[in-house]
């Protein structure tokens, strides 16, 4: 039995009741709102380790519970999935910068999204600020010799490149925005170029593969446990 807990946020009953039985059946424990503010008043409840998040719905839509949700202390670590038949590009932007973990379109079948929810939770980084060594699949990043190996070939990174793939590993299920990461790898003292940020990203790639950094278009990256 997992004992995660899943909380599902759906105006449609049918929806909430097919998603329930699924996820039982997987061990998770499962609770269910019908609206945005229910949603809100159970999570804080609860504390959940994964929200399945409908868009469209009466009271609060879910674009707005999530935005809500995300500034609940509680709350921060937990992952927060859209599942919506909105299935347009700019609805999809709206949940990433809304601060969702993911976004999923309801045509998925059921075993498939069994299988995301799995590995979403399985995946999650527990990685603390202060930990010295992250391992990620076959990415071990070692904090104190600032050594990185993948698929055990040892890379020796400069250390800006080194802190921005430190930063994305410390959370695997995270999109980091543009403004978090100059804050945080170059500091707010400091001036850098619009570009700096792709330049390091596009060398991190070159050194560990194309697949290991997903690029949201207009928001952030994010780490890829292969």
């Amino acid at each position: 039995m997992n004992q995660k807990k899943i909380l599902l946020i759906d105006d449609e009953l049918d929806i909430l009741e097919i998603l329930s039985y699924n996820l039982e059946k997987e061990g998770y424990d499962i609770y269910t709102a019908t609206n945005g503010n229910e949603g809100i008043d159970k999570a804080k409840e609860i504390i959940p380790d994964l929200i399945l998040l409908d868009v469209m719905m009466p009271e609060k839509d879910g674009i707005e519970t999530c935005q809500e949700l995300r500034k609940v202390k509680e709350l921060q670590k937990t992952l927060i999935v859209f599942l919506s038949a909105r299935s347009e590009e700019f609805s999809q932007l709206a949940g990433f910068q809304a601060g969702a973990n993911d976004y999923i379109v309801k045509l998925i079948k059921p075993k498939i999204l069994i299988s995301k929810v799995n590995a979403l939770l399985q995946l999650t980084s527990q990685v603390s600020d202060n930990a010295k060594l992250i391992e990620i699949g076959d990415l071990v990043i070692d904090k104190d010799n600032f050594r990185v190996s993948k698929s055990g070939q040892q890379f020796l990174l400069p250390k800006k490149e080194f802190d921005l793939l430190y930063l994305l590993a410390s959370n695997t299920e995270k999109v980091f925005k543009r403004e978090e990461i100059l804050e945080k790898v170059w500091g707010n003292d400091v001036i850098v170029g619009e570009r700096t940020i792709d330049v390091h990203i596009r060398r991190l790639r070159e050194k560990l593969g194309i697949n290991t950094i997903q690029t949201l278009k207009g928001i952030g990256y994010k780490l890829i446990v292969l």
